[in-house]
């Protein structure tokens, strides 16, 4: 790969997930303040993402995989979405915005797929290319973040009052627009040429089905959508809980987070290595239950230092759980379901999983809102770090990691 395909590269994944932390991470505060939606609207709008999840496969396996190349297709998708995220900018009633963002993730999470596609076309060897190209994604995350917090003001107080947080939509809409006409100059990527039959079977992974006749990958399996109800919580709430706090620059410190799971992702092959997929996914089950606690006790004042903990141990939440699990599969799968069975547990999690988290973090969070409007943060905490315990102790009790040796070393 030479310089310039590089640094193209590098660019089209700083602004892919750029554009996804300049909403997404403030979209609660916003619905709460600007919207005045309820735990359940609220609810209803965060679980786009699980719908444009599960349509997403579809999208990328009836069309991109087939007919068009896929940084055209990229390009289109981005340009759809700087206009839908627009919409979004204007938007003053919950209904009309629910219909936006719906459209606007049914587009967006295709397009994670796609990025992928076109930078693994250009590399030889992927396993050690990959990560350098991927990581810009994660600086354009932060980078969004600390924009907002620290360049624009959106989120101060000042800026909430006077209803500045739609600006993100618009941030979001311009980075997209860029990335959509960007996309055309990207190197070709031509669709898989195949004459076999579409069977929406292989599209969703339905063959890895046969990997639950194994009883600890099927634990597993339940596990990870169960453990996908207290991480609902943390996209959905977090922000608002933080900004009702009195954390300054709430959006920024929740970069720490990105930079956590940058750092964290480093040190998954010393755990598996030592200590073995087990002992490496309880470690990430009861991180969120650590989390929630810190939420549960701290505040924004002497005890600030108890919510930033808990936003630096996202790096331990998501990674030794879900890169985990991600590695775990792949050794189980074999060659013949390696794709089906990641297709499977993506559906699982961020669909599945996260509809049901999404719903039930609205719930709890309707039913513990006083007469005077404000929440009971410490109960909405306290019950997604119970439903962690839960299912670590499941997890614990239940799978039995046989062979740890062997597993170990083919995970890695």
């Amino acid at each position: 790969m030479n310089s310039t395909i590089r640094v193209k590269l590098s660019i089209m994944m700083f602004l892919e997930f750029f554009i996804w932390g300049a909403w997404f991470v403030t979209l609660g505060t916003f619905l709460g303040n600007n919207l005045k939606a309820s735990g359940s609207e609220t609810a209803a709008i965060f679980s786009t993402q699980s719908w444009g999840a599960i349509i997403a496969p579809f999208i990328i396996g009836l069309i991109a995989d087939r007919y068009f190349n896929a940084e055209k297709i990229l390009g289109i998708l981005h340009l759809i979405g700087a206009f839908l995220m627009y919409q979004m900018y204007q938007s003053e009633e919950v209904g009309m915005f629910y219909t936006y963002v719906l459209s606007y993730m049914i587009l967006y999470m295709p397009t994670l797929a796609l990025v992928n596609s076109v930078s693994f076309n250009q590399m030889k060897d992927p396993e050690k290319e990959f990560a350098n190209i991927r990581v810009w994604g994660t600086i354009g995350w932060i980078i969004a973040g600390l924009s907002i917090s620290y360049f624009f003001h959106w989120d101060s107080t000042e800026g909430i009052s006077s209803g500045l947080l739609k600006n993100t939509f618009l941030l979001a809409g311009i980075a997209a627009l860029l990335l959509g006409l960007f996309s055309f100059s990207l190197p070709k990527t031509p669709p898989k040429v195949s004459d076999e039959k579409i069977k929406i079977g292989d599209i969703i992974g339905l063959d890895a089905l046969k990997l639950l006749k194994d009883k600890n990958f099927a634990i597993f399996f339940v596990s990870s959508i169960l453990i996908c109800i207290p991480l609902a919580f943390y996209y959905q709430n977090a922000n608002l809980f933080l900004t009702e706090a009195g954390v300054e620059n709430p959006t920024g410190k929740m970069a720490i987070g990105q930079i956590s799971e940058a750092l964290f992702l480093l040190l998954i092959p010393v755990f598996f290595t030592r200590f073995g997929f087990k002992k490496t996914i309880l470690v990430g089950m009861l991180a969120w239950a650590i989390r929630y606690v810190l939420f549960a006790y701290g505040n924004g004042d002497d005890l600030s230092f108890m919510l930033i903990i808990g936003i630096a141990l996202h790096g331990i939440c998501y990674d030794f759980f879900f890169v985990s699990g991600q590695i775990y599969t792949n050794s189980k799968a074999g060659e013949k379901y390696k794709s089906a069975a990641q297709g499977l547990i993506t559906l699982a999690t961020y669909g599945v999983g996260m509809l049901i988290g999404f719903a039930v973090a609205g719930w709890i969070t309707d039913n513990y809102k006083m007469a005077d409007g404000a929440v009971n943060w410490q109960m909405v905490w306290i019950i997604p770090a119970g439903i962690a315990i839960v299912v670590f102790l499941l997890f614990a009790l239940l799978f039995n990691e046989k062979n740890k040796v062997e597993e170990t070393s083919s995970a890695i």
